[in-house]
């Protein structure tokens, strides 16, 4: 069972989603709009976070932000078919993935069930352990969902996790970015070429924090392992 805060102003959406979710076996905790989401999260133990963009006092770009600012729980956007900048904006400045209205509930369950699954807050099919990773300097544990930087960990969200955990088990190998939303987001998932590439910059950019680029861009194909010493 995951704590999962639902955030909409529309109160007949956030009655459809719990009753989704607590079927499923979730404990739901309703906010109404973004600044009563903040108070729930600094308050509660919350999993994973499902935010309407539009709402009074903060919207769900703002709650993004706030969150991100010192969290890296996994968030969904709940979108309408209209707002297409917005789910992008969404996406870059963190969300890990976004589903449009008018959505079916299951799809959600199993949006969600995929992203605790990737976190390990969620049980996995039988299946074999996942090893871990290492790169001269740069490893992974996917086990206890944790990377390092020779003795410095870095702190990635699911979808960044998930694409590293891909590229570093290609070793040299360039990978397309279709092919990285299989890995990452599982097979199925709509997403856009733009949105791959707005969690490898925020990849990027916690490892350019320490001066290090682990991603390389080989333009008209996609992504590897940067050179550094994480290919050695």
């Amino acid at each position: 069972m995951a704590t999962i805060l639902v955030a909409d102003d529309d109160g007949h959406i956030r009655e459809v989603v719990r009753f989704a979710l607590e079927n499923a076996g979730h404990r739901v905790v309703e906010c109404a709009d973004g600044a009563e989401a903040l108070a729930a999260f600094a308050a509660d133990g919350i999993d994973i976070l499902v935010l309407d963009i539009v709402m009074p006092e903060k919207d769900g770009l703002d709650v993004c932000r706030a969150v991100r600012a010192s969290s890296d729980v996994p968030i969904l956007f709940l979108s309408s078919r209209d707002d297409e900048l917005d789910r992008v904006l969404g996406l870059e400045i963190g969300a890990d993935d976004y589903i449009t209205k008018p959505f079916s509930p299951r799809e959600l369950v199993a949006r969600i069930k995929a992203i605790l699954r990737r976190t390990g807050a969620a049980p996995a099919p039988a299946q074999a352990a996942r090893p871990p990773l290492k790169r001269g300097d740069l490893s992974l544990d996917p086990q206890r969902y944790r990377c390092f930087w020779k003795d410095r960990e870095i702190t990635l969200s699911v979808t960044e996790f998930a694409l590293l955990e891909a590229l570093m088990g290609g070793h040299d190998r360039v990978y397309t970015r279709a092919e990285l939303v299989d890995r990452a987001w599982g097979f199925g998932h709509a997403i856009t070429e733009r949105t791959v590439d707005s969690h490898i910059r925020r990849l990027r950019k916690k490892f350019n924090e320490i001066g290090v680029d682990v991603v390389e861009t080989v333009y008209g194909v996609g992504y590897r392992l940067g050179e550094n010493e994480a290919r050695a």
